[in-house]
């Protein structure tokens, strides 16, 4: 991607914000732009670094009397080279963590709440993925009589996801011994992986207990074969809004692809490339994803590969006011990262 001035990425950068800022407009003109932000440059000049810019494909002119609107490689220059570091408003990320710090002992509220803050902030749609442990690690068992020889066998994960499992035993046992049993069991395979617990069942002579830990590998390894949890949006009515998603066929068939959980752990995971201080944007489906080319998405990952990760983020059209999306995008990661370390770290 060929770089520009520093005149030129002026003009472009104030190009993207304002018909970011007015969808109304059928393009941003020379006269507007000095006018309203006293450029020191004549219409003239900016007109013809405009066309130059036009050139160069990053603007666009729908018709002969329009001003100019980004183009898909105008907004991914944009992204790439204009916005800075932005940070969200103080009072704004006050309120953002104290909304977490209430919420911070209740891990199945924080996907819902990390789609509802991203869809407030950024007028556009929040989507979430729960935290999902990537090798199944025990954080808890217990053990319960249900009837007869049948147990409940009640996992807890690392990731807090939790499993259950009924099994049969050869005899009645207690539910004092039972409790005893997975204290014990807790106590002893804590953070342990399904292939930590297999190995150690052949040195366990005891039949219960071999038989109790064969049924919590099998359930580990049910886990681990699973893909990314349960999927949070919030926000949809700001996207179906906007006129993008009100003309266009293809954007709102985009719409309907978030609730189709394959395609989207597929696109989620070949999406995003950067560690977990980073921020991803795809623009307009850039690469494989064709379905999406109305949309642009930024994504983050949250959590700590060793314990659990998921993914949060913004979808919205491409005519999206970026810096703020990626703002708020880091943060609530930031934040969602710090519950993670503070509950299972």
């Amino acid at each position: 991607m060929q770089i520009l001035t520093d005149r030129q990425e002026k003009i472009l950068g104030l190009i993207v914000r304002e018909y970011v800022k007015n969808p109304k407009n059928s393009g941003v003109s020379s006269q507007t732009l000095v006018d309203k932000h006293r450029l020191d440059w004549s219409t003239a000049t900016v007109r013809n670094e405009m066309a130059v810019l036009s050139n160069l494909d990053l603007l666009h002119q729908p018709h002969t009397s329009a001003g100019r609107i980004p183009t898909e490689i105008g907004y991914r220059y944009f992204v790439r080279y204009l916005v800075k570091t932005y940070a969200l408003p103080r009072s704004e990320c006050r309120k953002i963590s104290h909304q977490f710090y209430q919420a911070r002992t209740s891990v199945n509220e924080w996907g819902k709440l990390a789609a509802n803050v991203l869809a407030r902030h950024t007028q556009v749609a929040g989507l979430v993925t729960a935290l999902h442990s990537h090798k199944a690690q025990v954080k808890h068992i217990e053990l319960i009589s249900t009837y007869r020889q049948h147990i409940l066998l009640v996992l807890v994960l690392l990731g807090g996801e939790v499993l259950q499992e009924i099994f049969s035993v050869d005899y009645p046992i207690s539910q004092t011994k039972l409790s005893d049993l997975a204290e014990r069991l807790t106590k002893h395979y804590k953070n342990r992986s399904a292939s930590h617990i297999e190995n150690q069942r052949s040195l366990i002579e005891d039949n219960l207990e071999n038989t109790i830990l064969h049924q919590v590998s099998v359930t580990m390894q049910k886990a681990d074969s699973f893909a990314a949890g349960e999927l949070y949006l919030d926000g949809i009515q700001n996207v179906l809004s906007q006129r993008e998603f009100t003309n266009s066929e293809p954007a709102r068939n985009a719409l309907q692809l978030l609730e189709k959980r394959t395609y989207m752990e597929n696109f989620l995971e070949s999406a995003i490339q950067s560690p977990f201080d980073g921020v991803t944007v795809v623009i307009a489906g850039e690469g494989d994803w064709k379905e999406l080319k109305e949309c642009s998405m930024v994504l983050a990952r949250y959590g700590s590969p060793n314990i659990a990760t998921g993914t949060l983020g913004v979808f919205g059209p491409t005519r999206m006011a970026y810096d703020r999306a990626i703002g708020a995008v880091r943060h609530v990661a930031k934040l969602m990262t710090q519950l993670v370390h503070d509950s299972y770290g």
